[in-house]
């Protein structure tokens, strides 16, 4: 199954780089133009010169910028083999403001095929970003970001080791960006390294975040191999492991905005929808959220729905429409919200075909409910709607059955910050 291996981690010197809060960015995905701008403007040796580089020949910049910073000793290996626990407390917003702390570990993972079933995707990607992607793992050899993925472990044996090996020592890195705090803890025991090791050798992996990436580590992987390169450390990736039922595992919605619908109709689309759903008028965004919060306790399947002129709710009344609309899919498939909204709604009543939801033609995404409403009123969308949060449970279900869900599925919060550990392939800049 699953084998993991310690590494040496390329991490900033921070006598020379400067304070690490000021090193490290979120994903590559989720960062604004004025947000990439801040990051430069606090600290030129920021991580975002790598992670995301600009200008005419932005791959060739990050691998020039990789060899400049390590010749002149920016980044350094560690001296010693180790594994990374990486700890991240934050205010849950959806769950009543609890503070909540998410911990794992950071290590190399064998890559696998998914064919091989070890480990397993729950989400489709694009196209677009994964070459991105493969053009940058090209041009400097180096993974700057881990990818989250969750691990089963029913008696959270290896949960109580990674408790009891930060417990024994402070952690390495300790810092807050303002939302979150950040804690890593550098693990070079060879027994304690060995156990982990062991823990994993019966286990799969499901991927939450970084089906791009590891997609893009494939391609990379299999391309030296033809080429016939050298490269070992391309059989592995970099990868932060949690339990899959970690207390401070937290998922948001991720909600649909459309637009270029021809003779698009909200009313008449609701007046439709009441063949398979509950529609019920809603007065704004707010009582609509309480009332999605509602059927999402009970076990309900439901959207928020704006026209631009009103809100309402949609309650599936039956979930045997789906099973008779996909019966080639897993009942953890076919049950599942986005797969309502994308199968029963946008394609079949409006007609947005699986290629144009991939293409993102008609149809744009947001994780702020109050972004998505102002985007209808400003008349840049005709309409969108409101998601619940998938649960970790049902994207364990759909991975393990061998299927994926569409695209923007999850949003697993918060994201993994990037730049406190880069795992180092070989050099080819």
């Amino acid at each position: 199954m699953a084998e993991i291996r310690p590494f040496q981690a390329l991490r900033y010197d921070t006598a020379k780089a400067g304070d690490i809060k000021e090193l490290v960015c979120p994903p590559y995905d989720i960062i604004s133009e004025e947000e990439y701008k801040a990051y430069l403007a606090q600290n030129p040796y920021n991580m975002i010169r790598l992670e995301l580089p600009k200008g005419e020949e932005p791959y060739r910049e990050a691998g020039a910028t990789l060899k400049e910073w390590l010749d002149t000793g920016i980044l350094k290996e560690d001296m010693d083999e180790g594994i990374y626990i990486y700890e991240e407390e934050f205010l849950d917003r959806v769950d009543h403001g609890e503070v909540k702390k998410l911990r794992g570990m950071i290590c190399r993972v064998r890559l696998e095929e998914f064919s091989a079933g070890v480990v397993l995707p729950h989400e489709e990607t694009l196209s677009k970003a994964k070459e991105d992607r493969f053009r940058l793992m090209r041009a400097t050899g180096c993974n700057f970001s881990q990818i989250y993925s969750l691990y089963p472990d029913e008696k959270h044996i290896t949960r109580q080791r990674l408790n009891n090996l930060a417990a024994s020592c402070s952690p390495r890195y300790e810092f807050s960006d303002g939302l979150v705090t950040h804690r890593l803890w550098v693990v070079n025991d060879p027994v304690s390294i060995s156990a982990l090791r062991e823990d994993f050798a019966d286990r799969k992996l499901y991927i939450a975040d970084g089906h791009h990436r590891y997609e893009t580590a494939l391609r990379y992987r299999n391309t030296l191999r033809e080429q016939e390169k050298y490269c070992p450390g391309a059989e592995y990736v970099m990868m932060m492991l949690v339990d899959m039922e970690d207390e401070g595992l937290v998922v948001f919605p991720t909600h649909r905005l459309l637009d270029g619908l021809s003779s698009f109709d909200g009313k008449k689309l609701v007046e439709t929808c009441g063949e398979w759903f509950e529609t019920a008028p809603r007065e704004s965004r707010e009582e609509t959220e309480q009332a999605l919060k509602a059927y999402y306790e009970g076990g309900r399947h439901a959207f928020g729905f704006f026209t631009g002129h009103r809100w309402y709710t949609l309650a599936l009344q039956d979930i045997a429409v789906m099973d008779g609309l996909l019966p080639e899919k897993s009942p953890a498939y076919r049950h599942l919200d986005v797969t309502i909204l994308h199968s029963l709604i946008l394609e079949k009543l409006l007609g947005i075909d699986k290629e144009n939801m991939a293409a993102q033609k008609n149809l744009s995404y947001t994780r702020s409910s109050e972004e998505a409403e102002q985007s209808v009123r400003a008349g840049k969308s005709q309409c969108c709607f409101l998601l619940n949060p998938t649960r970790v449970s049902e994207i364990g279900a759909v991975a393990a059955a061998g299927e994926k869900m569409p695209q923007k599925s999850t949003y697993f919060y918060p994201k993994l910050i990037t730049g406190l550990v880069m795992n180092r392939l070989f050099d080819e800049t």
